[in-house]
Parts: C-alpha cells; structure tokens; sequence
C-alpha cells in the first residue's frame, strides 16, 4: 500500500523523523506575557562583572536582574524556563525528562496557576518584571534561543521555579528517585535501610543532598574589634542550574541588597542589606513522609479510612530530546489524599512532604532582603514558605542567629515516621506544619560564635551554649550526625578567645581533618588493613603514615588522602553502611599510579581548577573547610573540581554599624561566555585565598566601574 502512495520505506523515516523534530513544539503552549509596562533599569558592571543593578521602583530592578543575568549566562536561564514549563527533555534530553516527570507528578505548575493572583502585589510584580526581562533579552537576542515558543516567559513561570526547586534542597528527590527506581528509601526518610536510591533515577537537579555549605557568625563580645561578621561560605556546583549568581540591587524605594542568587530568581537570597546579612547552609531534618497505599490490582483506586477512592491519575507527554528529534514518552502521574503517588512493581506509594503545594517561598525570600532589623527579619521567616535550609544571621547591632528553619509536618505521637507508614488511614495523617514559634533557634548564644556545616544543630556555638536534643520533640526528625567541617569549626572557633578577621579567614580556609571527625577513624581504618603482599598497598599504606592530616598543598600523602575523603563522604554524607577501605585505598592507590606514576604527587598537581585557558592549582578536600567536594576526571588524570567552595562572601558590621564586604567565586561573572573578560577573572584570586570587594556603597562603586547602560 505505501509504495501504492509513492512512498517507500526511506520516506517514511523521513517523514517520521520531520514529524518527530517538529511535534513539540507544535504541541507546546505559548504563555501569555506579563501586563506591558515600561521598566527603566540602570546597570553598572564593576571592574570583575558584577552587576549593580539600580531603578525608581523593585520591579524596574527586577528587569535588570533579569537582563543582565541572561547577558552572563542565558543558556542556564532557559533551562530554568524550560523546566518549569514541562520542556527541559525537549532542550537537555532524558535528564530533562526526569525533572518534566517530577513538575508534573507534584503539580508544581498547577500550583503557581492556583496561588499566583493570590500573592501580594509587590510580589507579583516582582516575578512579571523579571519575566519580561528575560524576554526583551530573548527578543533581541534570537539567536540564542535553545527552543522554539519557550519566550515570552511569564511571572507563573518564575514562581512554578520556586515551587519545583524549593525541596529539593532537603532530599525529596532521592525519595522521588528511589520510588521510581523501585530501590529502598534513603536512611534521612525510611531510617530502615542503609542502601541509597538508584543515581540515574534521581532528577537532575543539582539541588538535594549532595550540597554542603560552610557558615560563620562572630558576635561584637566575641570578635576582637567589636565587629559582627557573617562569613557565608556556600558549597554548590561551579555552574549549571543552581550556581550562584553576584549581584547588588538598590531601588529609590529603600531596597538595597548585595549577595547571591540562582538563575530564574529576582533577587538575591542571601548575602546583606544595611542593617543585617545572612547565609544559609543545607540542614537535613526528615520532613518526608512515604505512605504505602492497599490499591486494587490496576490501581485505579485505593482504600482510605473502610472506603474506597479513586487514585487521581493523568497522562501526561515527555519530550526527549535524542540528537536532533524530540520523542514523545507517554507517562502517567497520580495523586492520593496525602500527596503525589509513585506506582513501581513493589506496590503504590503515597509522599507527603514539607512545603508541598504553596508558593510562600516566594514572598520570603523577597521580604527577608528588605528587613532592617532582627524582628523584621524574623517576621519574613515565619511565613513558612520556605521548607528547609539552615539561616546564620548578624546585623549592625550585635545580634547573631542560627535559625534551623524547617516546615516540619505535623506528626501523631505513636507512628514512627522514618519508616513506611499505612496509607489507609487518617490517624497518621496530621494536617498542617509545626508553629514557626517551635522552629529550633539558637540566639546570641554566651559563646559569641555559631557555625553550621551541614552538621546537627546540637553541635554550633560551643560548650556550654549548644541547643539541648531533649528540648525538641523527636518528631521532628532533627540530625543528629555531624561533618568533619562541622568538628574541626567549632573546635577551631572555640580555640580562639578573641577572633579576629584574620583567624575567622584562617579557620574558614582550614584544611585539616579533626581527630574526632567520621574521618579520623575511616582513615584508621583505612591505616588497619592487612596489605597482604600486595606491594602497591603496602607503599600506600607508607604514605599515608607520612601523611600530615591536611591538605594545604604542602605536605606528601595530601592527594591520596583526598581520593580516600571522597570515597568516604560517598557513603558517610549519604548514611550508608561504610565502604572497604582495603578496596578503597587499592582504587585511589592505582589511580595515581596509573595518571602521575607515583602515589604521592603534589596534591596542587592533582586537584585543579580548569575554565578555558586557566587552570590553578587547588588546596582543600572533600569536607574539609576548604571544600573541594566533588570533581571530574580529566583525561590527564588531573581531579577538576566541580563543586565545593563556591561564592564566598565575608560581611562585617563596625562598632558604628556601617557594613562593608567582600567575596570571590571560582570563575567570574560571565561563566558560560568563553569571550567575555569576566569569564574566569576571579579564580587567581580564589585559588589564593583572596577576595575582592563587593562596592556596596555608591560612592565606592564610581571608582569601579567599568560601564553603565539601560538595558
């Protein structure tokens, strides 16, 4: 019959294959755009890049963030966009999908739809004005644009963001990814089983719990020139979606910030104002809750409470990028009375989770950069919005605060939430989340000093000013492990009567490992093992004796060391029973063996920093202050580090409360435009331990500027 037609079997391909590059986006929906307005936004980019970004009113600010952020760096922009449209398999391919998969099965879209015109009005105009940033930058730049009716992008797109990427941060998705990978619950949410989820089920986010953080607080009694310093010491990946961003915004209306931000955000969400600053760091509680659902056998419906109902279920299209096609992968998502399901060969499994389907992370961010002062601030916290992550705070007079902000659950006494929990009742089914009154929160501690580094917020400003476990309901879900970094901080911290800039920089840029971290005993296991007559572990096993317990460059035995600390936060960051230290010091040993022909070359020979034509010599490890968290393997063996030390920011308030800072980042302001000077101009500075100052002020930024225009 085809070749009746005329059409033989070549020419269905071809047809087939044009039908496929062009369905999706025939079959996407173009967003409506923001309310037309006109935004008057003033640039200025200092001598490094960075955006100072100023307008009469929030919004007009907002424009410029946009625009001058999609000058830096549009590529990751529209990946944001894409992603909260459901089309990041159209543009990335099948990890894309992973992430349209979890918009839709948490109906983060649906979400922003409901609660957008409910936000207050600042807010939304906030999120319209970036929008329409994006889009003159799009519309003048067309070339550059990854897929087609992705632009214009709309304020819902901004905020589905928020409402997407906001729990990942405390682990939802390595429960997403278990679930779907039919694997066994990660310990932080099942506490039932030491095994880890599938890595290639989980969402590419780049959020969740493979981030680490540093933070440091120094109050005006502890310091040793009466200053308040707030030293934000961020581990997140050196680029792709949630890399940071510099930047400073100041309107005519009082709005006057400089810090940090992600691609497809308005503002910063950490750094300082005039009168206060803060950092945040990822916390781990358990705000999880999987529920194993009595479906019938087509899980059609589901039995809650003697009755049964129906599982909410639809189809919904992936589109997966593979060359130059874009195939379309039916999947179906489903949704019971306690959240988003996830059926696999096991059975149905119902998840609830903090700050499931609200949009307040939004407001809250926003409101917190526009606190003066501590009670303001903690105004901005209370709503909730945001379910999770650690917040250090200081301001210009002398408080100090670790807040470890969290929208627990409410939880029945009598079930045991780290395991699977019956889904065909209401009686462990508690509504709502615990008051913002019984958040824990450590407040001008007798210490002077607070640390987090992603370690249990029992152990953070020293003895005798510490949190007691006992205070807090174990349904709660608080950690209680801790890091090497966590360790060696505070003993560092609580060594040092008067701190001074100078030991706050030494202690942040610490390399040592503590004698009563996880580490110091994997090492001592690793010092146990019986080399057997195998000479190469017998060496390496020599040079680790000779090894300093540092990693500051200087010293033989660092690099191995280092390959060995990787191997262990693979198991020890994520809760799993402890890998073989005889097969782990017999990977690392050959490793080096195998690229450098030695097993201790100079660690600055092996860990680099590599970004076009730079490539530096690095200091650090694995959680060790210095934080060199994860690397690619390079051809050359060289360990390229990807994540660890990111944006650093040191804040400091003086006796008068005038506030001045400083920062550095590996790359530059421009780190996906190879051409631009900014492109990795900080990272001499980085990998020496030094900053540049961030022109907070007006008056220091005339001396700095390298151009001004309107965008």
């Amino acid at each position: 019959m085809l070749r009746t037609l005329g059409i033989g079997l070549a020419g269905v391909l071809i047809v087939t294959a044009a039908g496929l590059a062009i369905w999706e986006p025939i079959a996407a929906t173009s967003a409506t755009p923001p309310p037309a307005r006109r935004y008057d936004s003033v640039i200025a980019r200092d001598r490094f890049g960075v955006p100072h970004i100023f307008g009469k009113t929030d919004p007009d600010v907002a424009y410029g963030v946009a625009y001058a952020h999609a000058e830096d760096d549009f590529a990751t922009l529209q990946e944001a966009v894409a992603m909260a449209r459901g089309r990041l398999g159209a543009m990335t391919g099948a990890d894309g999908a992973k992430v349209d998969y979890t918009l839709a099965l948490l109906g983060a879209r649906e979400t922003a739809h409901r609660d957008y015109l409910k936000q207050p009005a600042d807010v939304r105009a906030l999120l319209d004005a970036y929008a329409t940033g994006l889009n003159a930058y799009a519309r003048r730049h067309p070339g550059e644009v990854r897929l087609a009716k992705l632009f214009p992008a709309n304020g819902e797109d901004i905020a589905t963001g928020f409402v997407l990427r906001t729990p990942f941060f405390f682990g939802l998705d390595q429960v997403l990814g278990a679930l779907s990978g039919d694997t066994p619950l990660p310990r932080e949410s099942a506490g039932a089983s030491p095994d880890a989820p599938d890595p290639a089920a989980l969402p590419p986010t780049g959020e969740g719990n493979q981030n680490g953080s540093n933070a440091f607080v120094v109050a005006p009694k502890r310091s040793a020139d009466g200053f308040t310093r707030v030293l934000s010491n961020s581990h997140q990946p050196w680029k792709a979606p949630v890399a940071w961003y510099e930047l400073s915004v100041q309107s005519g209306t009082g709005w006057h910030f400089s810090g940090a931000t992600f691609p497809g955000v308005p503002f910063p969400v950490m750094g300082h104002n005039e009168h206060l600053g803060w950092t945040n760091t990822v916390n781990r509680p358990d705000l999880t809750d999987v529920y194993t659902l009595d479906t019938d056998a087509a899980h059609t419906r589901y039995r809650f409470d003697g009755a049964w109902r129906s599982l909410q279920a639809r189809r919904v299209w992936l589109g997966v990028r593979v060359g130059p096609f874009v195939l379309p992968i039916p999947k179906m998502v489903y949704r019971a009375v306690q959240g988003p399901v996830i059926v696999n060969k096991s059975g149905a499994y119902a998840i609830r989770y903090a700050g499931a389907d609200q949009l307040r992370m939004v407001e809250e961010y926003y409101r917190l950069t526009r606190a003066r002062n501590f009670g303001e601030w903690q105004q901005a916290l209370a709503l909730q919005g945001v379910p999770a992550t650690n917040f250090l705070y200081g301001d210009a007079r002398g408080n100090i605060a670790y807040v470890y902000n969290a929208s627990f659950p409410n939880r029945r006494p009598g079930y045991d939430y780290q395991h699977l929990l019956p889904g065909d009742t209401s009686r462990d089914l508690m509504p709502g989340t615990v008051p913002f009154a019984a958040v824990p929160r450590n407040v001008n501690p007798a210490s002077g000093f607070l640390i987090n580094a992603n370690n249990t917020p029992y152990q953070a400003a020293g003895q005798g000013s510490e949190l007691r476990p006992q205070d807090y309901s174990p349904l709660l879900g608080i950690e209680t492990d801790t890091t090497n970094r966590g360790t060696r901080a505070v003993e560092l911290m609580g060594q040092t009567p008067r701190i001074s800039e100078a030991d706050l920089l030494r202690i942040k840029f610490d390399t040592g490992v503590s004698r009563y971290s996880w580490a110091a005993k994997w090492y001592r296991d690793i010092a146990a093992i019986d080399p057997r007559g195998d000479s190469q572990l017998r060496a390496a096993l020599g040079v680790l004796q000779r090894w300093n317990r540092n990693f500051d460059g200087q010293h033989s035995g660092q690099a191995l060391a280092a390959i060995l600390l990787r191997t262990g936060q693979k198991w020890h960051y994520q809760r799993r029973p402890e890998l073989d230290p005889r097969d782990a010091l017999a990977k690392a040993a050959a490793y080096l063996q195998t690229h450098f022909g030695t097993l201790d070359p100079p660690l600055g020979t092996v860990l680099r920093l590599r970004q076009g034509k730079v490539d530096l010599p690095l200091d650090g490890a694995p959680d060790v202050l210095r934080a060199a968290s994860t690397w690619d393997e390079a051809p050359d063996g060289r360990l390229v580090v990807k994540h660890g030390d990111s944006f650093i920011m040191l804040m400091a308030w003086d006796k008068a409360g005038r506030v001045e800072s400083r920062s550095i980042q590996p790359f530059g302001a421009a780190t996906t435009r190879p051409d631009s000077p900014h492109y990795a101009d900080q990272a001499p500075l980085f990998a020496a331990h030094r900053f540049k100052p961030v022109l907070f002020w007006r008056e220091d930024l005339r001396r700095n500027v390298e151009r001004v225009y309107r965008p």
